[in-house]
């Protein structure tokens, strides 16, 4: 399937809640939340993809790294290249409904496995959006990661718990969506987690802990104290507070506060192959990657998940190539121009 096809096919699809602009920067779609949107003005969702615009390569091509190597390993996990899906979930009201939920988280984590790597499944209201994403889970035995909102104590301990049930050896909490309009409209409590909090909720579970959302060098020390395996450099994708840095501008000090002591992941603004690369200069152990697999999901199911990654994976070696680096598991920041 090719992605021109994919992309036709979500358009028409995602009608009224996703255009499948040529370029995905939220400037068409600011202030559609529930839909695909930034937050507000979008200015948050803006950033992200501004600044790793505004990010350059110096070209190097007088070396031995003609074929490099994509792989990486996260967590324990051996990845093909260094890219997961995003968690989304709420396809109904952020997507169009045309597909099911269960169509989707489906066609997200079978053909982000299909292709060497994981997918990350999400949560919210209704309940179908997590059981959706855990029954795809389960088909695959567990290889997917599920990120749970930071719910108030009990939903939260009965979700991890049946993420660990479904077979999860690495949680998510996506405590970037503690202020998420989408769930104050619903009237669910999420709420922000001190790191007391965050210790105790770690030490309930089997299992390793991503915390995404962080943006600061001083709270990625706090989840690295507070036992987390890793973290994710993000501010949801612009949903949730107007006004933020992009990602790709915060990444390098946060990064260098917990480099080699916990995974550092990094999910904003990212859409090509080369995009991935400047991220992995910049810091990050791998990305996520949410709206285009969105789109690539809605719009052709499994196929177009696996279309996206092989046009991902084309991209990234190309990039590789061009600026001398023979693994991404060893990015040089000198890649980058200064």
């Amino acid at each position: 399937m090719e992605m021109k096809e994919v992309r036709a096919s979500a358009r028409e699809l995602m009608k009224g809640f996703c255009r499948v602009c040529p370029v995905c920067d939220g400037r068409v779609c600011a202030g559609e939340v529930p839909g695909m949107g930034g937050l507000g003005t979008g200015s948050s969702f803006r950033a992200n993809v501004q600044a790793l615009a505004d990010v350059r390569f110096d070209m190097r091509l007088l070396h031995d790294a003609a074929t490099p190597d994509l792989s990486v390993t996260v967590l324990g996990k051996e990845l093909t290249l260094p890219v997961l899906a995003a968690p989304i979930g709420g396809v109904s009201f952020n997507m169009g409904g045309k597909r099911s939920e269960e169509e989707y988280v489906a066609a997200v984590l079978h053909g982000c496995r299909a292709r060497g790597t994981l997918g990350c499944s999400g949560d919210g209201v209704p309940s179908f959006i997590i059981e959706a994403g855990l029954k795809a889970m389960r088909e695959l035995g567990g290889e997917a990661i599920p990120f749970i909102k930071p719910w108030e104590d009990a939903e939260l301990y009965e979700k991890l718990g049946k993420a660990a049930e479904a077979g999860a050896r690495i949680a998510g909490i996506d405590v970037d969506a503690a202020g998420l309009v989408t769930l104050a409209k619903m009237g669910r409590p999420v709420g922000p987690k001190s790191s007391a909090k965050l210790r105790d909720i770690i030490d309930r579970f089997p299992m390793q802990f991503i915390l995404k959302g962080i943006m600061t060098p001083d709270e990625a020390r706090k989840a690295r104290d507070a036992g987390a395996a890793g973290i994710v450099v993000s501010n949801h994708g612009g949903r949730v507070l107007d006004f933020t840095p992009g990602v790709a501008e915060v990444l390098p000090k946060v990064a260098a506060a917990v480099k080699g002591e916990i995974a550092v992941l990094a999910d904003g603004g990212v859409r090509s192959g080369v995009d991935v690369l400047k991220m992995l200069a910049l810091g990050a152990d791998a990305v996520l990657i949410g709206r285009p697999f969105a789109v690539a999901a809605v719009g052709g199911l499994q196929d177009g998940v696996t279309a996206y990654l092989d046009q991902l994976t084309g991209e990234l070696r190309s990039a590789m190539v061009l600026t001398g680096t023979a693994k991404a598991s060893q990015v040089d920041p000198s890649i980058l121009h200064q």
